[in-house]
């Protein structure tokens, strides 16, 4: 292609060292990158994990055609852009993924290290024009035959005929940046889409200026047309992953402000300790705290309650669903308030347990879930208790405390015709008992479970404390100080009742 003389200073050619050092990083940071992208988990359900992966591919197509483009820089002109050369063949589209191979191979052939590029690789993703506009002579890189995929026996196209492969939409912007280039002398910059010969619809950016003549008119236009389909599509991937992560975020800020509420009004309203019994002769004090989880931003299924029942005795339960989110706490909404209707109707606890467990299985909402339901007797002193798959109560008497013993009772939903145990447990004055869900001892990825005594050892190492505390409240405290600020998995509820002094 003849030289030019354009209306700006033409640029010096770099140094050839700074070359080298430039396409050594390059090809590092291309290899690191696609290390990343490897590893990258390609799960189609988890919109971050799209937009992480289409973030990487947006980076290494972008980091191949800077190699490239190095590799050109250091290589020079190569031969097959001389004006005498003869082409050695037509390549098919044959740039896609080139460099990827490449790189597979020899990453510094591919970055123009150790071989000039070939017609047909790298190079067939940008290719030159020239229109002459005093002769009508147009001058068409090998490449940009590739790009257009038109036969090289076909000739070049002018500037007339180009606009019947460009979309009918975006002819018009392709006429404005050819007008303006030779009437306006405008450089030129822009896209459109063109339908090669073959049928496939590539994304073409076109970049150049007007070339003068010595009295400073437009002589020709020159351009350099370069093939960004692959850099658009994964563009475009960023932005729809960007945006359906977006949404996610969205949906879960709303399904996270609908479950604190929906928990805030289920939940029992007072703070600090409650009193029960106020007339009996062994009064409760009560007070509970929710330790949301630390791994995830939504609400579960945990839940607390105390509640005065008509015949005097207090009602008190502690329990925990499956799941996150609204589904969950709606859940333990419908869970929680027939617990209470059926506990007003005078159930017993065993018998409480099946129709909750029945109650489970029969609900829209398929989900499991432990809890333990306790009812005090003040007049006899009496704690009667079931459970399903719960951990047990802690009985503190003396300074010191014990894991009572569970009577039988399997998880709520797990299976059909469940039959829960009782068992019954005298309360004296000043005794402690802390309720909780598992929650509370599984935290930080730790086994957890009935299994692992490790925080029921820690809760009861907490005896001293417990046994000096003013209130419920107080031991409450010492309770969430212990292990409120671990990264729980999951979220988790503690009671601590003690009975009147």
């Amino acid at each position: 292609m003849p030289s030019h003389l354009f209306a700006d200073r033409p640029a010096q050619p770099p140094e050839p060292g700074a070359v080298d050092a430039l396409i050594s990083q390059t090809r590092r940071l291309r290899g690191e990158v696609d290390a990343v992208r490897r590893d990258a988990v390609a799960n189609e359900d988890d919109p971050q994990q799209r937009w992480q992966r289409a973030l990487c591919d947006l980076a290494v197509h972008q980091l191949d055609d800077l190699g490239a483009h190095l590799g050109q820089l250091r290589a020079g002109v190569p031969a097959e852009l001389a004006p005498d050369a003869k082409p050695d063949g037509e390549a098919e589209d044959g740039y896609d993924g080139a460099l990827d191979a490449a790189l597979a191979t020899d990453p510094g052939t591919a970055y123009g290290q150790a071989a000039p590029p070939r017609t047909g690789s790298l190079l067939s993703r940008v290719g030159s024009a020239e229109w002459n506009l005093l002769t009508d002579e147009v001058s068409w890189s090998e490449e940009l035959y590739q790009i257009f995929g038109r036969a090289h026996e076909s000739g070049p196209m002018s500037l007339d005929e180009m606009p019947s492969m460009v979309f009918a939409e975006d002819q018009p912007v392709l006429q404005a940046m050819v007008t303006d280039c030779l009437i306006d002398g405008k450089p030129i910059d822009g896209e459109f889409r063109i339908v090669r010969t073959d049928g496939r619809v590539r994304t073409v950016h076109m970049t150049g200026e007007p070339v003068l003549d010595d009295d400073g008119c437009t002589a020709s236009m020159w351009a350099v047309l370069r093939d960004v389909s692959e850099l658009r599509r994964s563009q475009r991937a960023v932005r729809e992953s960007r945006d359906s992560l977006e949404r996610s975020r969205q949906i879960e800020q709303t399904e996270r402000r609908v479950a604190v509420e929906l928990q805030e009004a289920v939940l029992p309203p007072w703070r600090g300790s409650l009193r029960f019994a106020h007339d009996g002769p062994a009064p409760l004090d009560v007070a509970a705290h929710y330790l949301p989880a630390a791994t995830t931003g939504l609400i579960g299924g945990d839940w607390y309650d105390a509640l005065a029942l008509p015949n005097g005795d207090a009602l008190l339960t502690v329990g925990d669903l499956t799941g996150h989110g609204v589904a969950a706490t709606s859940s333990m909404a419908m869970l929680l308030g027939a617990l209470r209707g059926m506990a007003v109707a005078g159930i017993r606890p065993a018998a409480l347990m099946s129709h909750l467990n029945q109650l489970l299985e029969t609900s829209v909402q398929p989900a499991l879930g432990s809890a333990m339901c306790c009812r005090y007797d003040p007049v006899a002193q009496t704690l009667t208790w079931a459970q399903a798959g719960h951990p047990a109560p802690l009985l503190f008497r003396g300074g010191t405390g014990h894991v009572l013993r569970r009577p039988e009772g399997v998880l709520l939903g797990a299976t059909t015709g469940a039959v829960y145990g009782e068992a019954e447990t005298r309360l004296l004055p000043g005794d402690v008992l802390v309720l909780h869900t598992d929650g509370l001892t599984r935290a930080g990825g730790a086994v957890g479970g009935f299994g692992d005594d490790t925080g029921a050892r820690r809760l009861l190492a907490l005896a001293p404390r417990l046994a000096s505390a003013r209130d419920a409240q107080d031991a409450v405290r010492a309770v969430v100080e212990e292990f409120g600020e671990e990264q729980r998995e999951d979220d988790a509820c503690v009671m601590v009742v003690r009975a009147g002094r």
